[in-house]
């Protein structure tokens, strides 16, 4: 009697999911714009509830002002981001349409989360600097006065929430596609995907053999519109992937969902270790050394089962992809801010010189645990 064996059958889940939340016209509100709004929205909420418990210097009434420095820097570092790293022709591309400059044409995507949140790491540094303020009370001149990384402790809190509406997203579109786990036509197990967006995608289109090829080619040509291209009617099948699933389901390679696992690492386990080590008072800086940390553990880690950037003749330079690489860098960076915090609280403990609200001296030595309520002075 021989030993039963395990036998996987064509059972990877097949994408189907539109893109597009609701249709008005000429206007398309997507799931991955209605994700940044979301996670705008609930950094905003969570800005006004520590406001209000005085647990950062921002005064609840500036949290609007704090939110439009965020929400500038999460586009402009998002885009320029990309473009820097993935796509320098889109600084020098121009058209004769709206809106004019390729950099600008946000609807056609291209955001850089490295870069997003270089542009967080700026507001904060604005945010920092307070506003200026008639109160003869206030230090400087300025109401919501406060150090870099207090302020950067406080975004620590919010940022998981919008990578993880924005992983969601991604996987929503079927974009940045993970590693191929069984190619057309092979049997695939029940948690891999299918993304009928591949077949759109040249660089990580599927390896069809001559047969596969031939039931594509005549898939477009039975549904070609007259004067449509191939590209045109290839594009029209995979929008409407699911009317077209008995005969795209076999041309389909099986997929790890790799965008899920990134929601699942930077939004919610990243998120819950945040939030866990700031329900008690700790030294400032400590809260955004952890999130640098374990935000690029995380990243690096799950970027095994996510295809490379394959735009560049080396997509994984010395073993890792570029997105690994930014990722080592803010581990190294977050290391450095631990220690830096650490020492430094350490200095004000022997010299008591702590003095809280100031941005250009010691700040204060413990904050952001809410075990106890506080009050603003």
């Amino acid at each position: 009697m021989t030993a039963p064996t395990l036998t996987l059958t064509l059972a990877a889940w097949f994408h189907t999911l539109d893109p597009i939340v609701l249709q008005l016209g000429p206007i398309a509100i997507r799931w991955y714009g209605l994700s940044y709004v979301l996670g705008f929205i609930v950094a905003y909420i969570i800005l006004v509830w520590l406001a209000r418990r005085a647990l950062i210097a921002i005064p609840a009434h500036r949290v609007a002002d704090a939110m439009l420095l965020l929400i500038l820097g999460v586009i402009v570092g998002g885009r320029v981001g990309y473009a820097l790293v993935y796509d320098r022709a889109l600084l020098t591309g121009f058209s004769g349409s709206f809106p004019f400059w390729d950099l600008l044409a946000l609807h056609k995507g291209g955001m850089s989360s490295h870069g997003g949140m270089a542009g967080v790491a700026l507001a904060c540094y604005l945010i920092a600097r307070g506003w200026k303020t008639d109160d003869p009370t206030a230090p400087h001149g300025r109401e919501g006065l406060s150090s870099l990384l207090a302020v950067g402790d406080a975004m620590a809190l919010c940022i998981p929430f919008g990578m993880l509406f924005g992983r969601l997203a991604n996987f929503i579109n079927g974009e940045l596609l993970g590693a191929v786990v069984a190619p057309p036509g092979q049997p695939a197990p029940a948690w891999a995907v299918k993304y009928p967006q591949e077949l759109l995608d040249g660089r990580h289109a599927p390896a069809l053999d001559a047969a596969q090829s031939a039931q594509l080619d005549t898939l477009i040509r039975t549904t070609a519109s007259p004067g449509e291209s191939k590209l045109q009617t290839l594009a029209y099948i995979v929008d409407h992937a699911d009317k077209f699933r008995p005969q795209l389901e076999p041309l389909i390679s099986a997929r790890h969902p790799s965008q899920l696992y990134q929601a699942l690492a930077e939004g919610v386990f990243v998120g819950l270790i945040i939030w866990l080590i700031a329900r008690k008072p700790r030294l400032v800086g400590v809260i955004s050394a952890w999130w640098l940390m374990l935000y690029g553990v995380g990243r690096v880690i799950t970027e095994i089962w996510r295809l490379p950037d394959a735009q560049f003749a080396d997509p994984r330079p010395l073993g890792l992809a570029r997105g690994q690489w930014l990722s080592v860098a803010m581990i190294v960076i977050g290391a450095i801010v631990l220690t830096w915090a650490i020492r430094r609280g350490k200095q004000i403990s022997r010299d008591g010189s702590a003095s809280a609200g100031s941005s250009g001296g010691p700040t204060p030595l413990r904050h952001l645990g809410w075990g106890t309520r506080t009050s603003r002075a």
